[in-house]
């Protein structure tokens, strides 16, 4: 591919009004991110899905992370061929590939992920609110009911209409995953674009509630209990806004961007260069995204007792802080256990 062709192009609109991407910066150093990304994440995840093996569903929290785990996989996978193609190393087949089928299984992981984060959070609150009882949502059978269908219906919804309707008869020549789809495609994809834009403010929306309400709650039984350890305080801090921080690091940027980048998809936006620069605005911002997957076993670690044990034991390594567990405050078992 001839880089400078594509840079003056960028410069100057083409007679037929179309824009070719400036995939220069894409084809070095997006590669190289990815490859770290896919490298630590599959390490991880596949140790963090040896351990919830050993963990029985005993309850929705562990029912929702299990299925964190097995998004994050499945997200970790498509950064192989996503790195492959992107560099250039595969042919035009597997581009066709990526937008077709690899890039719509990425968005659609990414947002069952955000979902799930969501009712942990959920989860977590009301452990907090009613802890010697349980909601019926916390029943493990509704769990298990609820997960199966929000897998489904994203792959209804998001997944397969686009994975269908990317169906144009592909070439050599392809550059834009867009230039597939048709114009119900496309649509179709602006459509999902704005649904998924309300799938993640919602459940920032929940989760920010939730973490409020579970902070207030730790405060007022240390506050009750007149402990002034500042350290397990701080710790406590840490633990409680981990999922929010996940979310803030990962997803933000993305989403603030993807409106427009979609628009520029759709053939809103015309001007060439804008197309670019929003193209490696998305890029930067969809490898931010992809680092939750090496971000989730954190999440893991600081609020499931029972993994956290499991990996220390397996590690053969006993911190301090699993010995301090049990003369924490009922207020912190429940919110982070």
């Amino acid at each position: 591919m001839n880089s400078s062709n594509l840079n003056i192009s960028n410069e100057l609109p083409l007679p037929s009004g179309k824009c070719i991407r400036d995939t220069s910066i894409t084809q070095v150093v997006f590669p190289c991110l990815y490859t770290l990304l896919f490298t630590v994440g599959l390490t991880l995840n596949c140790l963090a899905a040896w351990i919830f093996f050993r963990i029985p569903n005993s309850t929705t929290f562990v029912i929702y992370l299990k299925n964190v785990v097995v998004a994050d996989l499945l997200m970790t996978a498509t950064m192989a061929i996503k790195t492959i193609s992107d560099s250039g190393l595969g042919s035009w087949k597997l581009k066709v590939f990526v937008c077709r089928y690899s890039a719509v299984v990425f968005y659609m992981t990414m947002y069952i992920n955000i979902i799930l984060l969501g009712l942990i959070s959920l989860d977590r609150c009301l452990k907090i609110a009613k802890p010697f009882g349980r909601a019926f949502i916390q029943n493990t059978t509704f769990g298990k009911v609820l997960t199966v269908l929000i897998w489904a219906l994203m792959f209804f919804i998001t997944g397969l209409p686009n994975m269908i309707l990317t169906n144009k008869t592909p070439s050599a020549s392809v550059k834009k995953c867009s230039s597939l789809k048709g114009p119900l495609g496309l649509k179709w994809h602006e459509a999902v674009n704005y649904l998924c834009q309300i799938i993640f403010w919602t459940v920032l929306a929940l989760i920010a509630i939730c973490y409020t309400f579970i902070s207030k709650k730790v405060y007022e039984s240390y506050k009750n209990s007149r402990r002034n350890d500042k350290t397990t305080t701080r710790k406590t801090k840490a633990r409680v806004f981990i999922v929010v921080a996940v979310f803030f690091i990962c997803f933000g940027p993305f989403h603030f961007m993807r409106v427009p980048y979609t628009l520029s998809q759709t053939g809103t936006l015309s001007d060439c260069r804008a197309q670019n620069m929003l193209y490696v605005a998305k890029e930067s911002t969809m490898w931010l995204s992809a680092t939750n997957t090496c971000l989730d076993p954190l999440i893991y670690i600081f609020l499931c007792k029972v993994f956290r044990k499991i990996l220390f034991n397996t590690l053969r390594f006993k911190p301090n802080t699993v010995q301090t567990n049990e003369t924490q405050t009922n207020a912190e078992e429940n919110a982070m256990q």
